[in-house]
């Protein structure tokens, strides 16, 4: 059936975690030997060649492989300082954006050669090219970036600072930003300093300047100073937590909960796409399915099976 099923296919995905297709003897080549117009994408923890393709690979254990919990955390010098994974299966959720944008490269190629092709899709690799300008520094220097906490490597200041009841983000982004948050901090004279005049010697004398903002916003209330900075179109913004984000007026006004249907529990909230195409707008019309909800339909749509056969395999207990 699995086969019958990948052979009127469009798109195939091979997950790593579940054991793949491989588990019931399928794989590329027999597939598209059936179906050329096949796009198969298998998502391993390391791929399908290099020495470590046969081991289990998961978000926690990629993160500290590819290089991120070394550049996540607290500095080593400070109380809390140490590798941090991030809150999310970051690798995890980045190999499933890049599956998506590979199949859709893929397809697009089919348009013009008629064929599909096979994905190679690891979570090492994605999470090694997430690593970006990181990891783009050390190839270009040599030497490997460390953990800085919520500071920025080249940009000062952008990071948390302290206010009364909290901290806030302030992401101050180029040397003309710089100056009005020094006005609005009551210190127009910082602008003009030579030490802190350009962003390189912002970054050069960090440990002077991080101390003069810190003292200043801890004088203010995280709303107060969020108003006052927001009036000199400085960025900023709060630290929410989740029952906040999604208090929060603007996540409210993109819609960013939705509710769907669900086969149990009637209606159930979700977290909306941010995809907002004009002309094929994403729709909440299913929640999550059912294990097995949408099994019938499939064979149905795509083997053409009638209610009789289908009656046969449920009856059998195989669907």
């Amino acid at each position: 059936m699995l086969k019958a099923l990948a052979a009127k296919a469009d798109v195939v995905v091979e997950n790593y975690k579940l054991g793949g297709l491989k588990k019931y003897g399928l794989d590329y080549p027999s597939l598209s030997a059936l179906n050329p117009r096949l796009v198969y994408c298998s998502i391993t923890g390391f791929g399908q060649d290099g020495p470590y393709a046969p081991r289990a690979g998961y978000d926690f254990m990629i993160q500290a492989m590819g290089g991120l919990m070394s550049v996540t955390g607290e500095k080593d010098t400070l109380p809390g300082g140490g590798p941090q994974k991030a809150g999310i299966a970051i690798a995890d959720l980045s190999t499933g954006l890049h599956a998506v944008i590979a199949i859709l490269a893929a397809l697009n190629q089919r348009h013009r050669s008629g064929k599909g092709q096979h994905i190679d899709l690891s979570l090492l690799d994605v999470q090694v090219s997430m690593m970006s300008n990181q990891a783009q520094t050390f190839l270009v220097s040599g030497q490997a970036p460390v953990r800085a906490g919520n500071g920025h490597a080249a940009i000062v200041p952008y990071q948390a600072f302290p206010t009364a009841d909290g901290h806030l983000i302030i992401a101050v982004g180029n040397d003309g930003q710089f100056a009005k948050l020094a006005e609005s901090l009551g210190h127009g004279e910082w602008a003009a300093d030579e030490r802190f005049i350009s962003n390189s010697g912002r970054v050069r004398n960090r440990s002077v300047l991080i101390p003069l903002i810190e003292a200043e916003t801890a004088r203010f209330t995280s709303e107060h100073l969020l108003r006052m900075l927001e009036q000199s179109r400085i960025p900023c913004g709060p630290i929410n937590s989740m029952d906040k984000v999604f208090d929060d007026p603007q996540v409210q006004a993109r819609h960013l909960r939705r509710d769907a249907s669900h086969g149990l529990l009637g209606r159930v909230p979700m977290v909306a796409s941010p995809l907002r195409l004009s002309d094929s707008p994403v729709t909440y019309d299913r929640g999550p399915p059912l294990l097995g909800e949408h099994t019938e339909d499939v064979l149905h749509d795509l083997l053409d099976m009638d209610s009789a056969r289908l009656a046969d395999l449920r009856a059998k207990g195989a669907i």
